[in-house]
């Protein structure tokens, strides 16, 4: 079965145009620092073409080295997902770390470059007010407009800037051919006096300097779904549109770069040399227009990078690597936090450090051989395990040049931060490990996601935003089937909640003096009358010379209760709610705590400010959560249940308490289970595919359910099941509403929640939006249930 996706790429050159906009623009801005290093050292004579050389053995190295790569992927993950699937998950951090400094700097660079172009041909942009230069100013307003350009979604993105591609191609080749026609054909001399004593260093340091021609080389990887064709035939087609970018770059390094060398003075800070070359080569009115595609294009690859960042963001998002608010689609369907987060760090560099190119241009390349590296080694490492599979001369060959690319881009990387270190270069020292603690508190706080959306994540953070580029492969990807009738595998499962009902023997209900906090007393009578369970009224003060009033004020609101016929007894504390509610709830048996989230101090207050987590992790016993009214207290109902559940062990617990539902409540239970797998109208244009998957979850959601809702029909309860939406927070609370539910039973950990917590993030969620009551299971990991999920 095949998936009908729009705007496939039928041919190399749409390839070409529709990615390589970041790649193609660095001629355009390489050459200045490369030039103003060795000029001004006096050394360009002999070091100049062994460095332009160097970067062209490393262009077609590289470039062979992807022609491996391109035969691999063919599901839109590319060299990232090849080195994530080869070197395991920490290179999933490392890589989203270094993905996300590139995609930034991709925009500082581009944006600065561009500005100079501007300031070429308007010179007044380089004064300023103070340490405040105008061009900073162009740069921070154009950095704006790109940004909210691009947030409003892929199709406006495309038709602004997709075009530019196309125009900085034929600028490329316009200046390689004036070269010749005007200046005939001199190629780079390549002097083995390069690589000695005095010359060495600037030979080598040039070559750190151009090597940012490489950056963008990657995209083509990610290229290859986006084509019509078997996988071969687009592994094909995107290697012809690498071909295309990266050829252009390297001829114009050879054919126009000795011409920027001997027309253009790198001294000259009122014009690049680019500009300086252009004027000399070209009519004035095509270097003009060459000066507007070149504003074009390189707004185009800050456009790309940003389109690029939102991808990441909503992969990175899916996997659990960041807080979702950070992968949150607006109205136009793509993640915009992530755009403004980088405008505003391109923004505040633009103002504090600078808009010249150069500034940049250190870190940029180090990531890009970062990454480079990362996938040699992972290609080699693939290599070497199919040679000892099945030994073969021309996979030899293929695996001897591999590691060559793989050597020549470590070589390269150790190069650029030595060469580099002081200019920038030391500051992924400091990026990276940051970024990698982040991931790795996200991932830990939020668990890992089900393996669909890690799939789904690794496919977004590849995946361009043009609806050009869409992986067609992931048809392929199997859902991961929800447990389904688990007790028919694992027959101790069900007993965790088959066996016991949970009744409520001794009722604990927390209490500070004020009326806000007395409405979880009804809910505790009712229970305590229909179960014949005892209550305990709780409460705690840090003051001494409170605790004593608060006594008296429990023992009153006693001998109302023990009225209706209710045993009662009182317990004061010392201290911090959260700190003694524990000792009390073990010290008197409790085996249910019931609380309002208003009230002026103790536990109501706590949960008024948002601090119910801190209270409801020192307990082991569930509560019951309720949102209190002003007025009279309508009387407690119990008819209408709502239970999520998610397939694992934690969610199921809650079982246990739903059968221990008093018949005489006459309630009918809501099983809700939310499928793993995203509503497709989040997708664009994946929405097909990602429709498909859907059903397939949905499908082994309703039989999970259906099975469960078996075993609890069987025992007398009215049950339905319901089977929705794709946010969990989102979903409960939702279905809570349209069915006019009286509690909401859940545990408050499930599947892929971290193990060290007994409360996750969906219930902590949950609980500060609920309107309705909420019962909220602990999960500790010390629980048999936590064991033997383990």
């Amino acid at each position: 079965m095949s998936v009908a996706v729009s705007h496939k790429l039928s041919n190399s050159l749409e390839g070409a145009l529709a990615g390589g906009g970041d790649p193609a623009t660095s001629p355009l801005y390489v050459f200045g620092p490369f030039l103003k290093l060795i000029v001004v050292a006096g050394v360009a004579e002999v070091t100049f073409g062994a460095s332009i050389w160097l970067v062209v053995f490393t262009i077609a190295t590289v470039s062979a080295m992807y022609r491996l790569v391109m035969s691999w992927v063919t599901d839109g993950s590319g060299g990232s997902g090849l080195t994530e699937e080869e070197f395991g998950g920490w290179a999933v951090k490392i890589n989203a770390g270094i993905t996300f400094v590139e995609y930034t700097l991709t925009f500082l660079v581009s944006m600065a470059a561009l500005v100079t172009f501007i300031a070429d041909r308007a010179p007044m942009l380089n004064q300023g007010i103070g340490p405040l230069t105008y061009r900073a100013i162009v740069a921070v307003v154009l950095s704006l407009l790109t940004g909210w350009l691009v947030n409003r979604g892929p199709k406006t993105a495309a038709t602004i800037f997709g075009p530019a591609t196309a125009g900085v191609l034929l600028l490329l080749w316009a200046m390689n051919i004036a070269t010749v026609v005007k200046l005939g054909i001199h190629i780079p001399n390549f002097s083995l006096k390069a690589f000695t004593d005095g010359y060495l260093h600037y030979t080598l340091a040039g070559y750190s300097r151009i090597l940012a021609v490489m950056t963008g080389i990657e995209v083509f990887a990610n290229l290859v779904a986006a084509y019509d064709g078997t996988p071969e035939e687009r592994s094909r087609k995107a290697f012809g549109s690498l071909l295309i970018i990266m050829g252009t770059a390297a001829v114009t390094m050879i054919i126009t770069g000795p011409a920027i060398f001997r027309l253009a003075d790198p001294t000259n800070e009122q014009v690049s040399v680019f500009t300086q070359t252009m004027d000399k080569l070209l009519p004035q009115w095509l270097s003009y227009t060459g000066t507007l595609v070149g504003v074009a294009v390189l707004l185009s690859a800050c456009a790309a990078s940003a389109q690029g960042l939102q991808n990441l963001a909503l992969g990175l998002k899916d996997r659990h690597y960041i807080p979702e608010i950070l992968g949150r689609r607006n109205k136009f369907d793509v993640a915009d936090m992530p755009v403004w987060l980088e405008v505003g760090i391109a923004s505040l560099c633009f103002l504090f450090i600078g808009t010249s190119e150069e500034i940049y241009l250190s870190i940029y390349a180090a990531g890009v051989f970062i990454l480079l590296s990362m996938t040699g080694w992972a290609a080699a490492k693939r290599l070497v395990r199919s040679l000892r599979e099945e030994f073969d001369l021309s996979h030899m060959g293929t695996f001897v040049g591999t590691v060559i690319a793989a050597f020549l881009t470590s070589a390269a990387t150790v190069i650029i931060f030595a060469e580099r270190l002081k200019e920038g270069a030391w500051t992924y020292f400091i990026f990276i490990p940051f970024l990698y603690v982040a991931f790795t508190y996200f991932r830990n706080k939020l668990g890992a996601p089900s393996p669909v959306l890690e799939e789904l994540g690794r496919l977004e953070e590849a995946m361009w935003t043009t609806e050009a580029l869409v992986p067609s492969e992931l048809e392929t990807v199997e859902i991961p089937p929800v447990p389904q009738e688990p007790w028919s595998a694992s027959p101790e499962r069900i007993a965790l909640w088959r066996s016991k009902k949970q009744v409520p023997k001794n009722i604990l209900v927390p209490l500070d003096g004020t009326r806000f906090a007395e409405n979880a007393l009804p809910a505790g009578k009712f229970l305590a009358k229909h179960y014949g369970a005892m209550m305990t009224l709780f409460s705690a003060s840090e003051k001494a010379s409170d605790l004593e009033r608060m006594r008296s004020y429990l023992e009153k609101m006693a001998r109302g209760i023990e009225s209706e016929g209710i045993e009662v007894t009182c317990e004061v504390a010392k201290g911090k709610v959260a700190e003694t509610i524990g000792v009390v709830a073990e010290k008197v048996a409790a085996d249910i705590v019931i609380m309002t989230t208003h009230g002026r101090t103790g536990i109501a207050g706590m949960l008024h400010r948002s601090r119910a987590v801190e209270i409801l992790r020192s307990l082991s016993i569930p509560s019951v959560i309720i949102r209190p009214r002003g007025g009279k207290v309508p009387p407690p109902r119990i008819d209408r249940v709502l239970v999520p559940l998610d397939g694992s062990i934690f969610s199921e617990r809650v079982l246990s308490y739903v059968r221990a539902l008093d018949p005489a409540f006459d309630s009918t239970v809501i099983l809700l289970s939310v499928p793993d797998v995203p509503e497709p109208g989040l997708y664009g244009t994946l929405a097909d595919v990602v429709a498909r998957l859907r059903r397939k979850a949905e499908a082994q959601s309703r039989s999970y359910l259906e099975a469960i809702a078996g075993v609890l029909r069987e025992e007398g309860l009215k049950v339905e099941t319901v089977v929705t939406g794709s946010n969990p927070v989102r979903t409960i609370l939702q279905v809570s509403e349209e069915k006019k539910v009286t509690l909401i039973m859940m545990s408050a950990r499930g599947r892929g929640q971290a193990s060290q917590t007994p409360l996750g993030g969906v219930a902590v969620r949950v609980l500060r939006q609920v309107r309705r009551p909420l019962f909220l299971l602990p999960v500790h990991k010390g629980t048999q249930e936590a064991r033997n999920s383990e």
